[in-house]
């Protein structure tokens, strides 16, 4: 706008919240304008913080300054709006020239100006200009105008030059009113806009079923998630559990471990010192015996008869030896039954895991978020509303049901049918599921008839 030698600009006036021409323009105390609505809302954000900041320069104030209206730049703004309209309602010079992709007006000469509507009675496009007759004439009141199109000459019969108004549903193509009384004579046939209306009817219940399945669809990717969610946190709590659970058995065959073995030594320590004190009063009672023994063979080489009869006074009887207790003086006397027995519960406790093991691998396979489908089941067809091409192909559009696959490493024959990520222990299962004894253990058992000691 140019007005009083001052050349003002379109941006100058423009809210820089909105982008557009200010309404209702306040100014705040750093001097910039913006419109009330605008900054409102724009401050209502940062209302909690206490702190309002402006939208250009960030100079915060606080507390919320009160707006009033610039008077004077709603003058402005009003009247820049009103020149702004009057210069748009002159015609000027430079006409907006069609581009390369544009739709040319057919009534311009020389270089095309860009035509707006096309008229489907005059099959001609017009610029804004060529255009005010059909707005302003009463003779082109009854003539229909669209978008500007190329493809006008796409609504005119090749065979009579006559406007395309009529739709065959048997051949499925629009016709002109003189196909009626010629090619197309009985056939079923309506006005081009009816079918038009028909159609678009049948492809919103198209679109608002597409819209329900999506709809469906999304509950079940944000069930899916949630499932997912919910089975990671509790597959990591389990976890947690699990470790803390089997951190305390083995510390309790830790603590068993350490108790045979102390049992061990204190039973040695027993067995030992009970040893040791009988060979103590054993060499003491074979003392006792050399000595009498000794006095005895010096009584028996002496010669005086008074010395030796007065010797033998005095000579004691034989200490009496006491009771002998039940000696194990076996050469080959070992722990070797404690051996035994050690095997006998590492045996037992094999066999406890396993069967604990193979119930905890059972519960953690069927814990799964996608089920398998029957093969059979699918989804229902949505057959298409058109009663065109694609009712006469039978067209119909299917969902496809997502392939499921068997968890990894559950169908194939891995190292241990038990669990696919370990190698088989001292047991195997075999495919009935009975316990396959190992040739030492055999060889153990025909050892040891007897039964097994608790």
């Amino acid at each position: 706008m140019a007005q009083g030698g001052v050349v003002l600009d379109k941006d100058q006036f423009n809210c820089s919240i909105c982008l557009d021409v200010m309404k209702n323009p306040v100014t705040i105390p750093c001097g910039h304008s913006y419109c009330s609505d605008c900054i409102q809302n724009y401050w209502d954000q940062d209302d909690f913080l206490g702190v309002f900041v402006c939208p250009q320069c960030r100079q915060s104030f606080s507390p919320r300054p009160v707006l009033a209206r610039n008077t004077m730049l709603t003058d402005v703004v009003e009247k820049f709006k009103t020149t702004t309209l009057q210069a748009a309602s002159v015609p000027r010079d430079n006409r907006c020239l069609a581009k390369a992709d544009d739709v040319e007006c057919d009534v311009c000469t020389g270089r095309k100006s860009k035509a707006v509507k096309s008229c489907l009675v005059c099959l001609a496009s017009y610029c804004d200009v060529h255009l005010q007759p059909h707005y302003e004439s009463a003779a082109f009141k009854k003539h229909k105008l669209v978008s500007a199109s190329k493809r006008l000459q796409e609504t005119i019969c090749p065979q009579h030059d006559k406007l395309l108004e009529v739709y065959c549903r048997t051949d499925s193509r629009c016709i002109c009113y003189l196909c009626l009384t010629d090619e197309h004579k009985g056939h079923d046939t309506v006005l081009a806009e009816a079918e038009t209306q028909h159609i678009k009817m049948q492809l919103g219940d198209m679109r608002q079923s597409s819209q329900l399945k999506i709809q469906q669809r999304e509950k079940e990717a944000q069930d899916l998630r949630q499932a997912v969610f919910s089975l990671a946190r509790s597959a990591r709590a389990a976890a947690e559990e699990s470790d803390a659970i089997f951190t305390e058995l083995i510390r309790q065959i830790e603590l068993k471990r350490f108790e045979v073995r102390e049992l061990i030594k204190e039973q040695e320590k027993t067995a030992i010192g009970e040893a040791e004190q009988l060979l103590d009063q054993i060499q003491k009672e074979i003392a006792e015996l050399k000595k009498n023994e000794a006095e005895l063979d010096l009584l028996s080489h002496t010669d005086d008869p008074v010395q030796f009869l007065q010797s033998c006074q005095s000579v004691r009887a034989s200490p009496a030896l006491s009771a002998s207790p039940l000696l194990n003086t076996n050469p080959s006397l070992s722990f070797s039954p404690v051996m035994t027995a050690v095997s006998d519960f590492k045996v037992l406790l094999q066999e406890v895991c396993q069967g604990g093991f193979v119930s905890i691998y059972e519960k953690v396979k069927d814990v799964t978020i996608v089920m398998t489908q029957n093969p059979e089941s699918s989804e229902s067809q949505c057959d298409s509303p058109l009663a065109g091409e694609a009712g006469a192909a039978g067209g119909a559009v299917q969902m496809e049901s997502p392939i499921i696959l068997p968890p990894p490493g559950l169908d194939q024959p891995a190292v241990s049918p038990l669990n696919p990520f370990f190698t088989p222990g001292p047991f195997a299962f075999s495919p009935f599921g009975s316990k396959l004894a190992t040739g030492s253990r055999q060889r153990h058992l025909q050892r040891r008839p007897h039964s097994r000691r608790r």
